[in-house]
């Protein structure tokens, strides 16, 4: 039976969420190159794909969190995949802004959140984690107890591991980037050439393309 990190891999590339571009880096928030991008807002689209992608994160946090009350999701790429699960699971849903609104309540957390409800984080992506994070502060001052966080993709980067262990957060993720690689070589989604410099951006991301 296939695994569900090389069934989202191949979701995601056969919604063409992933792209590659060696020639034209992306520049991400955190100021890094990059010449692959994921895209996992286009799940949202194909109502199969996130059908599977929303029931496989909500299967894992009914395993491991089974006291969860409340499903948080991160704005602005997880909100949908959030509510999703939380409609699946039947739990109430909030969202946690990047910084508090300049208008209005000022709020940073949209929905109700009781003090010192079990929360489960929803993620779409993990890069450097420092926004996935950032949101888990934000919840934790608003007296939240964290559980876990669940995302769809991560890089796998060594920094988002440390971040994430010195933060004592718990993160599952449905595929990450070795898989995706690895699927995306076995079916022509990449060319031999684009592997090598995938190989090589992973090695240091942080400093690829800036020489």
């Amino acid at each position: 039976m296939e695994s569900v990190e090389k069934a989202v891999a191949k979701s995601l590339l056969g919604i063409k969420a992933v792209m590659l571009r060696p020639e034209s880096p992306f520049t991400w928030a955190s100021g890094w190159k990059s010449p692959i991008y994921c895209d996992n807002r286009r799940l949202l689209s194909y109502p199969e794909n996130r059908e599977n992608v929303c029931r496989w994160m909500a299967d894992i946090i009914s395993e491991k969190y089974p006291d969860v009350e409340v499903i948080a999701g991160v704005a602005t790429g997880a909100i949908a995949h959030g509510y999703l699960v939380a409609h699946l699971l039947g739990k109430p849903f909030c969202y946690v802004r990047p910084k508090p609104k300049d208008h209005g309540t000022g709020s940073q957390i949209e929905g109700i959140l009781p003090e010192g409800a079990k929360v489960v984080i929803v993620e779409d992506l993990i890069s450097t984690g420092m926004s996935s994070l950032a949101a888990k502060n934000a919840l934790v001052n608003a007296g939240a107890d964290i559980m876990g966080m669940v995302a769809i993709f991560s890089y796998n980067f060594n920094q988002a591991r440390k971040a994430f262990e010195d933060a004592n957060v718990e993160l599952t993720t449905l595929t990450n980037y070795d898989s995706l690689i690895e699927v995306a070589a076995e079916t022509g989604y990449v060319k031999s050439s684009d592997i090598e410099v995938l190989k090589e951006w992973r090695i240091s991301p942080s400093t690829w393309g800036k020489e």
